[in-house]
């Protein structure tokens, strides 16, 4: 018997390599999708998924939204209610019910929208989110009815409703369906509204189709994070259509800001205290509360915001 071979050798390989190796994980590293740097996934967490290097906000998931949003990240998730699966029988590449099982397992979530209460700077809010990263974030059935379920809620809790839509737009897999959402999320808006409650509305990442032809821009309040892309069609396709050059940035956050489609952009560091400002304004109508500071182009929208509520 050789015990060099038989013996030491194995637990050589055990320590450095071999099956018993850890494998490295593979996400220690993120590539900033606009300046391509390197940034590690720590810092990256850290400073809320914005590059260190070129301040581009990267996309994030409902759960960690709705935890910076809420007082010490804690709130009540509220189930979605339950929808018809597959009513077209739609099949592309593959059945339309075999899609959303596979998205459904990999997502551990029932659809594209997050819907919660909790408090905000001591005062109650519901918040819907949307997770991109479930067929697009686009609207079906099941995230109709969350947006009108999140807007009866704020209702029955007379608190403020806030909307963080992130979506390709309706669901082509369920047809006119899906088109119907735009309605009925659209009267359940109202229904905030009518009911002297505030509807803001925080556009992010993207922002398209007819999410943004329903209920993304009706709010009190647009805000937008910075360079989120916000629009109905797409660029091309609006180029080729009307065979015209588009300017830079064109659908970018900031050029809508610039041309008066939205009020604000601010950065995901100072959203939460901008809208508590927001809240504290619409929802009470008393002085604005001594919040730390935010950048010049979100303190100026809230101030020419607090003008007119005087004027008023």
């Amino acid at each position: 018997m050789n015990w060099l071979t038989n013996f030491v050798r194995p637990k050589i390989k055990a320590l450095v390599g071999g099956e018993a190796k850890l494998a490295a994980p593979d996400n220690l590293w993120v590539k900033c999708p606009n300046c391509e740097q390197m940034l590690f996934h720590r810092d990256l967490e850290a400073n809320l998924q914005v590059c260190s290097f070129c301040n581009h906000h990267l996309r994030i998931g409902p759960e960690t939204r709705l935890k910076l949003l809420f007082d010490d990240g804690e709130f009540e998730k509220h189930a979605l209610s339950k929808a018809v699966v597959d009513p077209l029988k739609f099949k592309d590449r593959k059945r339309y019910a075999d899609r959303l099982k596979e998205t459904q397992a990999k997502q551990g979530e029932g659809d594209a929208l997050w819907v919660a209460s909790g408090r905000m700077g001591g005062k109650p809010a519901v918040a819907a989110v949307f997770d991109f990263n479930f067929m697009g974030g686009s609207m079906g059935i099941a995230v109709g009815e969350g947006i009108v379920m999140g807007a009866r809620l704020a209702v029955e809790k007379r608190c403020p409703f806030i909307v963080f839509p992130a979506s390709g737009g309706a669901r082509m897999q369920e047809g006119i369906l899906s088109l119907m959402q735009m309605p009925r999320t659209t009267v359940a808006v109202q229904d905030v509204k009518e009911a002297g409650l505030p509807y803001i509305v925080v556009l992010t990442d993207p922002t398209t189709g007819g999410v943004t032809a329903s209920f993304a821009m009706l709010g009190d309040i647009a805000i937008a994070e910075p360079g989120a892309v916000i629009g109905f069609a797409g660029q091309r396709v609006i180029q080729d259509t009307i065979r015209e050059a588009l300017p830079d940035g064109f659908q970018r956050a900031e050029y809508l800001l610039d041309h008066g489609i939205i009020d604000m952009v601010v950065h995901r560091h100072q959203l939460r205290d901008t809208l508590m400002r927001i809240m504290a304004l619409l929802g009470e109508g008393r002085p604005l509360p001594n919040l730390p500071a935010v950048s010049a182009n979100a303190n100026a929208g809230v101030q020419r915001l607090a003008g007119a509520m005087r004027v008023k």
